[in-house]
């Protein structure tokens, strides 16, 4: 079993210091002139409660992002803000922008938000080619660790991973590893290089305490940039996971692999279609799940974990006009039943 939605990580830094003198003053200019780009990102979301089943609560959360365009794009962790309703982010002289979530890729973990206002003179930060990242160069982290808010950690490239399914995604995701302090509430802000250039978005730490331990795990810019601003993914508001093998007969699934729907945002595609959440929280051979809710099967007709599942997909439903309609297969109460509605009314 894989997780297919957000992945709720601690997250992001802390604050370090300089590994030489020389570079105290260089460091201190490029922090001014890239901070103003950083932001707060505040969110409110509906969550399972635990004292009883079907009862949902609305829970707030912290994350950091950073401004791509000038129009108000802001790239982040998918963590963040993939099952928010509501979406805010602070800007460094305090103003607050109301944003919407325009693109997520949970299984790459990154997502586009909209802020509705972008303060004059701030400008877009520049993602630098990541592939020219050495192991050993020095980087800087800016985010809201524990919500204090434009902190600064300094460390080095400690590794590059080779591209992995970490986050429970079809597609192989591409890291850095750094020891930059990297606590909670910095996921999904910028990590640099000395050039004041992006090389990567905060994901996740590796962490027995809860806290920076100096294994923190960024998403490249290189896979940013091709996976959110050229590709540009659908938003669904769904959050779930991919059952598989053994884990499709627990559930009775009457195939080999589905997604099973623990989490659907109010007023999302996914909600619209009419995709229910799940109930109550239980915890399966050391895996916590919420459960009760759909498990989809398919999607324009190909199976979830189909040979090229994801790929096909995208093909499938960006081959569809607005009057096309989007259909799932769903198990719903020990039922198969089928959802559609005109793709158009998604969008």
């Amino acid at each position: 079993m894989s997780r297919v939605g957000v992945i709720a990580l601690a997250l992001v830094p802390g604050l370090a210091v300089a590994s030489a003198p020389a570079l105290a003053g260089g460091l201190a200019d490029l922090f001014e002139r890239v901070d103003p780009a950083v932001v707060e990102i505040a969110t409110i979301q509906q969550v399972v409660g635990d004292d009883g089943p079907a009862k949902r609560v609305r829970s707030g959360g912290l994350g950091s992002g950073f401004l791509v365009s000038d129009d108000g794009l802001i790239l982040t962790a998918a963590h963040v803000v993939h099952l928010a309703e509501d979406v805010a982010v602070r800007w460094l002289d305090g103003e607050v922008s109301a944003a919407v979530i325009v693109s997520s890729n949970p299984g790459a973990d990154l997502a586009l938000i909209r802020a509705d206002r972008v303060p004059v003179g701030v400008k877009p930060l520049t993602l630098a080619d990541s592939d020219r990242v050495r192991v050993g160069d020095e980087v800087f982290v800016i985010g809201a660790p524990r919500s204090h808010a434009h902190s600064l950690s300094v460390g080095h490239v400690s590794a590059r991973r080779a591209p992995t399914d970490l986050f429970g995604g079809i597609e192989p995701v591409e890291l850095l590893q750094t020891d930059a302090a990297i606590n909670e509430g910095n996921s999904g802000g910028p990590m640099f290089n000395l050039d004041g250039e992006v090389i990567g978005v905060v994901s996740h730490i590796l962490s027995r305490s809860g806290g920076s331990e100096g294994l923190g795990f960024v998403v490249t810019s290189n896979m940013a940039r091709t996976e959110m601003l050229e590709r540009r993914p659908f938003w669904s508001g769904l959050d779930g996971y991919q059952l598989n093998q053994s884990w499709a007969a627990i559930f009775n699934l009457p195939q080999a692999a589905g997604i099973l729907v623990e989490n659907v945002v109010a007023g999302s595609p996914a909600a619209r279609i009419g995709l229910r959440p799940g109930l109550v929280r239980a915890e399966i051979d050391g895996q916590r799940l919420t459960v009760g809710g759909d498990v989809v099967l398919a999607i324009q007709g190909i199976p979830v974990g189909a040979e090229g599942f994801t790929a096909k997909v995208e093909r499938a439903v960006g081959e569809l006009a607005d009057d096309d309609l989007l259909e799932l297969k769903v198990l719903r109460a020990g039922q198969v039943i089928s959802l559609t509605m005109p793709i158009g009314e998604l969008r």
